[in-house]
């Protein structure tokens, strides 16, 4: 089950990271290094929405082998669901 609570302190966290710093773009990139697995999170009409930024292939393995594999994540909030597509297209780049 998802724990949106848990998602949005992990995003408020990386913000105060990110604000805190005089690069930006690094900071964010640093946050992203650093996980194995790193999640958007957005609002949408019904809620709290998500997106899979990185670590798919982490998620796929888990949910295929059915393990309970440890991993490390966190969450970045977004204003929109296109800010959270815009990101995970840079990282495929």
């Amino acid at each position: 089950m998802i724990d949106f609570d848990e998602l949005r302190d992990l995003a408020a966290d990386v913000r105060i990271f990110i604000e805190a710093s005089d690069d930006k773009a690094s900071a964010l990139r640093a946050v992203v290094t650093a996980y194995d697995v790193v999640v958007g999170i957005f609002p949408s009409q019904s809620g709290p929405d998500l997106m899979v930024i990185k670590g798919h292939e982490v998620l796929d393995h888990i949910a295929q082998s059915q393990s309970a594999a440890e991993y490390s994540h966190t969450a970045i909030a977004f204003q929109t669901r296109d800010q959270a597509i815009a990101l995970q297209q840079a990282l495929a780049a």
